[in-house]
């Protein structure tokens, strides 16, 4: 089974606008990689960080919530940058925005 398929990627539509709202978890192991500046410059994404929760001197994990906003399929191909670091996400909540 596809790595697609396994995460309900949408596949129509995949040059139009859209803004996806998810948590993530980032493991401890990746608190030292830039892993939300990567979802905005390798997938050409606007990131908006609305919430986090990460410990003192980055123990244990962080959590995130963020607003990914760019075209369907920058958006998940992000997502499986994601999965492909073991990165939980959660609550995905995708809405299509119309270009006029």
């Amino acid at each position: 089974m596809s790595q697609a398929h396994v995460l309900n990627l949408d596949e129509s539509g995949r040059d139009r606008v859209a803004q996806t709202q998810i948590r993530i978890k980032i493991p401890q192991k990746h608190h030292n990689e830039p892993i939300i500046f990567q979802l905005a410059s390798r997938h050409q994404l606007e990131v908006n960080i609305q919430a986090a929760i990460l410990g003192v001197n980055a123990e244990g994990s962080g959590w995130f919530d963020l607003l990914l906003k760019g075209s369907s399929d920058s958006i998940d191909n992000a997502l499986l940058y994601l999965s492909e670091l073991d990165v939980e996400i959660l609550n995905r909540d995708r809405q299509e925005i119309d270009g006029w």
